[in-house]
């Protein structure tokens, strides 16, 4: 899990999508340069999220168009661990990014799923209430679970996190967030994503590990890329 960014701070974050053989290929170079985060499960994650939209689908447009400064809010667990689900915000301003997160408990993310909003003011944290507020006054709503593999790497200096993500999936509706088994099904053609975040400076051991000859840069969001079910 990134626990970097939950102290609120802006961090540098390239993004570049990537085929099978780049994905291969990565997975051994950084294997040789850096260390497998310490709690992933045989060096990978599962991840299901839930991400929150207004009913005009403010935070997609804002990500197609490429406004400079936006924000979304997401809940998402682990490996099926409902005893972990987090409330995340994550911001762009300036091409840099921060992730603001919270715990939730599942009983107060199944009254969320079920129309009860206040149980968010029962959690007690500032990024609860804001999500509270923003559902309030500005229609946000639950919209869409995204499900993916993770393959996360960390590197001491530069406070580097490099993850690759692949089998990117979708569920149609926000009910069965809570369910680790209900089905979800491929997002189109979605391809792997290779994302990494750093501070200050990127090593260049690092900057050498990612790099490839093929490939395209961008701001890949697996939130776009699974709303063409809705």
């Amino acid at each position: 899990m990134d626990t970097n960014q939950e102290k609120g701070r802006y961090r540098h974050e390239w993004k570049r999508e990537i085929g099978s053989a780049d994905l291969l290929a990565l997975r051994v170079r950084l294997a040789a340069v850096a260390k497998r985060d310490p709690h992933a499960i045989d060096g990978r994650y599962q991840i299901r999220s839930l991400y929150f939209d207004t009913p005009d689908d403010q935070a997609l447009r804002e990500k197609v168009d490429g406004i400079n400064a936006r924000e979304k809010f997401r809940i998402r667990y682990y490996n099926g661990c409902l005893s972990m689900i987090r409330l995340e915000k994550k911001s762009k301003r300036n091409g840099l990014c921060k992730k603001e997160s919270a715990l939730l408990s599942m009983e107060c993310v199944r009254a969320l799923l079920g129309g009860d909003n206040a149980a968010l003011l029962q959690n007690g944290q500032p990024l609860a209430a804001e999500l509270y507020s923003k559902m309030a006054g500005g229609g946000l709503r639950p919209k869409t679970i995204v499900d993916y593999t993770r393959e996360p790497f960390v590197f001491g200096p530069g406070n580097v996190r490099v993850t690759l993500d692949y089998g990117i999936r979708t569920g149609l509706g926000s009910t069965s967030f809570l369910d680790p088994c209900s089905v979800t099904v491929p997002a189109g053609d979605a391809p792997a994503i290779l994302e990494v975040k750093w501070d200050e400076f990127l090593p260049d051991l690092i900057r050498d590990a990612v790099r490839l000859e093929a490939g395209r840069a961008g701001s890949f969001s697996k939130y776009a890329a699974c709303r063409i079910y809705g």
